[in-house]
C-alpha cells in the first residue's frame, strides 16, 4: 500500500476505517465508548468530519480490539483488516502427512497449480519417478496393502509430467544419489537389480521429459534444503515427518522459492548434466 505521511491524511483513514468497522459490527458510539472504556464524546471526536485528532496507543488498540480488526490496518500502516491471529490461520496450515503420496490432498494442490512451475526438494528420491519395485521395497514394510495405493499415486504423478500441465524442477543431494547407488545408509540391503533399474528409468525419464523435468543436483555440504515443494506463486509445503506445514501468503512462497532458486543455481549438475552423472552411477554397478 501507499506510504501516508500527512497527519492529516492519517486521520482521515482512521475515520473512515474505523466508522466503517462500526457498520460491519453493528456498533453504535456508546457501545464502542464502553468496550474502550473512553467517554462516548472521545469517539464522536474520532469520527467527526474533517477533524485531525489521531488516537493514542492504547486507545487504537482497544478500538481494535472491540471491533476484532487490527489495529495496524485502523491506523493507515497495512490494508489488511484481519488480526495477527486470523492471518497466520489464512496463510498457515498444518495437514497430516502420510507415508507415500496417496494423500488427497496432496493430489489436490496440484491440481490448484495447474499451468504453473512446481518446485520440489524431495526426502529421498521423488517418489513419481519411483520404479514399482522400488516402491514395493520402500514401502511395504510401512504401508502393507496401501503400497498398491503409492504405486497408483505415483503413476497418476508421473502421468501428470507427461501430459505436461505443469513444468517439474526437482533438486536433489548428489549424495542421496550415491548412497542409493552404493546402497548405503537409508538404502541399505536394496537389491543390485532393483538399483540398477531404478537408474535405467531416471535415465529415460530425465531425456525423455526434458524440458519438462528438470533435476538438479547439490553439493549439501555447501548449501541445504529441508524437503519442500512450491505450487506456483500459490503455496509452498514444508515436510516435517508426520505433518506438512503449508504457507499461502505470498512473502513467505516467494522467499522460498528464492531458496529453492538458490539451490538451482548453487547445483553442481544442471538439469542438462544430471542425465550423464546418473549414466556414470549406473556404470558403477556393473
Amino acid at each position: 500500500m501507499r506510504t501516508i505521511n500527512d497527519k492529516r491524511d492519517r486521520a482521515t483513514l482512521f475515520r473512515d476505517r474505523l466508522a466503517q468497522a462500526m457498520t460491519d459490527k453493528a456498533m453504535s458510539q456508546a457501545q464502542l465508548a464502553r468496550a474502550v472504556g473512553v467517554d462516548r464524546s472521545t469517539v464522536s471526536q474520532l469520527l467527526a468530519t474533517g477533524s485531525t485528532r489521531l488516537p493514542n496507543a492504547q486507545v487504537a488498540a482497544e478500538c481494535a480490539l472491540a471491533l476484532h480488526v487490527s489495529a495496524d490496518w485502523l491506523l493507515g500502516l497495512t490494508d489488511r483488516p484481519e488480526m495477527g491471529a486470523e492471518l497466520l490461520a489464512a496463510s498457515l496450515s498444518v495437514t497430516e502427512a502420510p507415508r507415500a503420496l496417496v494423500d488427497e490432498q496432496i493430489y489436490n494442490w496440484h491440481r490448484e497449480a495447474v499451468g504453473y512451475k512446481i518446485r520440489h526438494v524431495p526426502a529421498t528420491l521423488p517418489d513419481m519417478l519411483k520404479t514399482e519395485a522400488m516402491l514395493r521395497w520402500e514401502y511395504d514394510p510401512h504401508l502393507g496393502k496401501s503400497t498398491d495405493q503409492a504405486i497408483g499415486a505415483s503413476r497418476d504423478r508421473l502421468e501428470w509430467m507427461h501430459a505436461q500441465r505443469s513444468d517439474y524442477e526437482i533438486a536433489l543431494p548428489v549424495h542421496e544419489l550415491t548412497a542409493f547407488a552404493q546402497a548405503t545408509g537409508y538404502y541399505q540391503g536394496l537389491p543390485l537389480a532393483t538399483r540398477a533399474h531404478q537408474l535405467d528409468h531416471l535415465i529415460a525419464l530425465t531425456d525423455q521429459l526434458y524440458p519438462s523435468l528438470r533435476l538438479y543436483l547439490f553439493d549439501a555440504r555447501r548449501v541445504f534444503s529441508a524437503p519442500i515443494t512450491i505450487f506456483g506463486p500459490l503455496l509452498a509445503v514444508l515436510y516435517l515427518g508426520r505433518h506438512y506445514l503449508a504457507f499461502r501468503d505470498s512473502l513467505r512462497v516467494e522467499s522460498l522459492t528464492q531458496h529453492f532458486d538458490w539451490l538451482v543455481r548453487e547445483a553442481d549438475f544442471g538439469a542438462r548434466d544430471t542425465p550423464a552423472h546418473l549414466r556414470s552411477l549406473r556404470q558403477s554397478l556393473a
